[in-house]
């Protein structure tokens, strides 16, 4: 009976946990087909409030790449960092990376972290494109990441 309840209990964790927290490999995918859509559109000027192909801002840009992906985000950088994932302090493939004028104010900037000390994201000067974390005018203004 013991061994009954014991595999009993072992089973309702394990259903309630995958209710709750994705597995590994779906987390993956997000990431993955987020950072797919992001790299294709490579090139596309910058716009102001821009949420499609035709021009994206940085929260733009991240919000169309991970719905393209099936999950919804906020629609501003700091939307997205106040209210979804969690936070996180070494940085993973997928990762959104979040930039603000100055340590104190909130989140103005947006990327998603792609690997090998790089990012993807819609810059105003170059509209998307990937840029280094350790840029001079970025990795000062870097204020969290938080994993999706």
């Amino acid at each position: 009976m013991l061994k009954k309840i014991l595999a009993f209990t072992i089973l309702a964790t394990s259903i309630a946990t995958s209710a709750v927290l994705p597995h590994k490999s779906e987390a993956a995918y997000y990431h993955t087909k987020a950072v797919s859509v992001a790299k294709s559109y490579l090139g596309v000027h910058y716009r102001w409030g821009g949420m499609t192909p035709s021009g994206f801002d940085c929260s733009g840009l991240v919000k169309y790449s991970y719905g393209r992906a099936g999950k919804v985000l906020p629609r501003t950088a700091s939307q997205m960092y106040y209210t979804k994932g969690y936070k996180v302090r070494s940085l993973a493939f997928g990762d959104l990376m979040f930039f603000a004028p100055n340590k104190a104010s909130r989140p103005t900037h947006v990327s998603i972290y792609i690997g090998g000390g790089k990012m993807i994201q819609a810059a105003t000067s170059k509209g998307v494109s990937i840029a280094s974390t350790s840029n001079s005018y970025w990795k000062p203004r870097f204020v969290g990441a938080k994993r999706i």
